[in-house]
């Protein structure tokens, strides 16, 4: 079975709690569709956990436009403000200032994935860029678009898109042509799963 997780947030209670109503197998694989950290209180507790967990499962973790903003900064490709405007102190104080970022942390950051593909199911944290091919498509695209993809009646051509980072706080947008589930967990809404193989939905609040 493959499974796919939407945006966490840092909200490591919810991320237990839906993993835990998985059943899981050891064969299954699970793809996460990033956005780990900011926002939430717990991003540091929330990598321990999927690094652990990716021990004992098969699991596919794509880079969300969080996971970016952090590596860029650490790396100085820019100054962080936009990254202070998105969540970045909730981060910051989880790990007790950047400078404590262990670097099995940085490891899993900058292992993530922009794209993971398949059967028919195109996986990526945003979007795609409507019209264009997946080969040609720009990484700033798959981790930031929005509009002009949700409104894309069909964004990528026999493929149908599974995205997180627009939230739907009344529930995965289920469509032939895409499938978004970030559910808006620290935003008070869930935090979702979906089953891929008979697209049976699971969630856990987030409180």
């Amino acid at each position: 079975m493959l499974y796919a997780v939407g945006d966490i947030h840092g909200c490591l209670g919810a991320l237990k709690g839906l993993i835990d109503k998985l059943p899981l197998d050891d064969e299954d694989k699970i793809v996460f569709i990033g956005d780990y950290i900011d926002r939430g209180l717990e991003s540091r507790g929330v990598v321990d956990f999927l690094i652990a967990l990716s021990s004992n499962h098969n699991c596919i973790f794509l880079r969300g436009n969080h996971e970016q903003m952090l590596l860029d900064h650490v790396a100085k490709r820019d100054d962080g403000k936009i990254w202070a405007f998105n969540g970045m102190r909730q981060t910051v104080v989880s790990y007790g200032g950047l400078g404590n970022l262990p670097g099995y942390h940085m490891d899993f950051f900058n292992e993530t994935r922009y794209v993971y593909e398949y059967d028919r199911w195109v996986f990526v944290h945003a979007g795609v860029r409507p019209g264009v091919s997946l080969k040609d498509q720009d990484i700033t695209d798959l981790i930031w678009i929005r509009e002009e993809f949700v409104y894309s009646p069909e964004p990528l051509k026999s493929k149908t898109v599974v995205f997180g980072h627009t939230p739907f706080l009344s529930g995965p947008l289920i469509h032939d042509s895409k499938i978004g589930i970030d559910t808006g967990c620290v935003y008070g809404g869930a935090l979702t799963a979906i089953r891929m193989d008979d697209m049976k939905i699971f969630q856990q609040d987030c409180k």
